[in-house]
């Protein structure tokens, strides 16, 4: 079985202004979406091989209702000042493993998705100290779209492919079996720290460079 990234998500305010600074950083923002039924919307960057995404909710009423509520969605953006993870990770099937998930899951039918299809949530899903974990059975590289559909890849500061996701978490010596399992595909990497932030590396890092976007955001990039 083999796995990749397919997406990161951090949870916003209503609108998600750090997306500005991440243009004025040089990365150029994609399409956006509204998840309708969902109740939430996002901002998105888009790179080779995965995506970046800023997602608020923009309706609390959908977002607290069956069966949305069960993906702790609301409690995560309400919460993540006061010691709950605003990150979502999302994992793909490489090709060859399309019917595989990575960890014990139940399955998510969004109203936005047709009525034959679902994303798969880990069971840890009520753990609100960890990641939402989840998996797509279509997700794929940003760059294999079609013409019509692709995102904007090219980008001020020359990022191509993500190269490493490194969660940073107070609670990093304990993981759940469900992350546990999403560390040993070696997409994800974990270690402890005071504070949630995740680290996004580019292109191997062989400039050796970085930017630190806290407080505003809780994401450092390297290069």
């Amino acid at each position: 079985m083999a796995f990749e990234f397919d997406h990161l998500f951090i949870l916003t305010d209503i609108g998600a202004d750090e997306a500005d600074r991440l243009s004025s950083f040089g990365l150029v923002e994609g399409g956006s979406r509204i998840h309708h039924g969902q109740g939430t919307t996002n901002r998105c960057f888009f790179f080779h091989n995965a995506m970046l995404e800023l997602l608020w909710i923009h309706d609390p009423e959908k977002a607290q209702s069956e069966p949305i509520r069960l993906t702790r969605l609301w409690e995560r953006s309400t919460s993540r000042h006061n010691g709950t993870c605003p990150f979502g990770i999302c994992l793909r099937p490489a090709r060859g493993s399309e019917n595989t998930v990575a960890f014990s899951s139940w399955a998510y039918h969004p109203p936005y998705f047709p009525e034959t299809m679902s994303i798969a949530v880990a069971t840890n899903s009520d753990n609100l100290s960890e990641p939402m974990l989840f998996q797509t059975p279509f997700g794929k590289r940003p760059d294999r779209d079609p013409a019509e559909k692709l995102q904007p890849l090219n980008h001020g500061v020359g990022f191509r492919e993500i190269t490493r996701v490194e969660l940073v978490s107070p609670n990093a010596n304990n993981p759940s079996p469900e992350l546990q399992a999403v560390i040993d595909t070696n997409q994800v990497k974990l270690r402890l720290g005071t504070e949630y932030f995740v680290e996004l590396g580019f292109d191997g890092e062989v400039q050796g460079k970085r930017v630190d976007f806290r407080p505003g955001l809780p994401l450092i990039i390297s290069w």
